[in-house]
């Protein structure tokens, strides 16, 4: 199978997915050979966690002294890719809560140059420098209109997952929201793999927050009944349009051909039950199929916009 093509065969002629959101691992933000299918986010966790100053400055040419010169890297990054990435993504759930505190950058300054001068800093420095820089970027996101996904609950890997801090994820996302709501109001987040397990925890936030969409990438293969369960409920509790039913979640390619189809089986397996149990109609439970599969992920990455604009970048040509 690994010849020229091996991607869109495996993922789009076999699997049958439309197109896919690469967080690279290589860089920020990885100007792909196949702009228009393997469609990119920003990550800007190394913008926020560290900050890391290899990965983003030097690409950025800019030297690195005060805290202003951190935000014009951003910037740079943002007016570079923003017009074609399709969402800016964080994991930094596997390393601190997800309660970043909005920090004016005023106090944040001298605590970066502490950092950036490696003098020692407590852990409420680093948290409250992680917090400016992460509402710095989200602002940028609402600028350039990119989702912000963000990684909430189960750990991979094992043998390592606080788990106590996990199952704070969804309070602390909430007071994010509802920051978001008050001081960024176009801002919109993506919150990732259901919040496993904290699923009816997040329902409940995701019924009460307009600014967010639930993504249930990588929930299926964590738990595939508990997936069905997490979409039945949700489906009786928020708006449709504000879930994606799928991401593959992988590196290599192969296995998301079983995820897909587990994924599908899952959706079915939910609107039949909710059509035996009375709560949906068989039309009304039809009329859900495409904007579950594909509809929701269309509209809120606006991808045909997105698409054109990547089939126009500079690297494309």
């Amino acid at each position: 199978l690994i010849k020229p093509g091996f991607y869109k065969r495996v993922l789009h002629d076999v699997a049958g997915i439309d197109s896919c959101q690469v967080n690279s691992l290589s860089r920020p933000f990885m100007e792909s050979r196949m702009p228009d299918y393997l469609l990119q986010d920003i990550s800007f966790i190394g913008m926020h966690m560290g900050p890391d100053l290899n990965s983003y400055a030097v690409p950025a040419g800019i030297d690195v002294k005060t805290l202003d010169d951190w935000h014009r890297v951003i910037d740079w990054w943002f007016e570079q890719y923003g017009p074609y990435a399709v969402a800016v993504k964080s994991q930094a759930a596997y390393s601190r809560d997800v309660d970043f505190e909005d920090v004016p950058a005023e106090e944040a300054a001298p605590i970066f140059m502490r950092v950036l001068n490696q003098d020692p800093v407590p852990l409420e420095g680093h948290l409250q420098l992680q917090g400016h820089l992460f509402w710095y970027c989200v602002r940028k996101a609402a600028e350039y209109q990119l989702p912000v996904k963000l990684h909430l609950g189960y750990y991979a890997g094992h043998n390592g997952m606080p788990f106590d801090r996990v199952t704070r994820n969804t309070g602390s996302i909430s007071n994010v929201l509802r920051h978001a709501v008050q001081n960024v109001p176009d801002a919109h987040f993506v919150l990732m793999h259901i919040a496993y397990p904290s699923y009816e925890d997040l329902i409940a936030v995701a019924k009460h927050y307009t600014n967010c969409t639930v993504d249930m990438c990588w929930a299926w293969i964590v738990n595939p009944a508990a997936s069905v369960q997490f979409l039945k409920h949700f489906l009786l509790a928020v708006p449709s349009n504000r879930v994606l039913t799928f991401g593959g979640d992988y590196i290599p390619v192969e296995p998301v051909v079983g995820h897909a189809a587990i994924a599908r089986q899952g959706i079915a397996q939910t609107l039949c039950e909710l059509v035996a149990e009375g709560w949906l109609t068989t039309d009304g439970a039809l009329d859900l199929v495409a904007p579950l599969t594909h509809g929701n992920g269309q509209a809120l990455f606006n991808l045909d916009a997105k698409k054109q604009a990547c089939l126009e970048a500079p690297w494309a040509t």
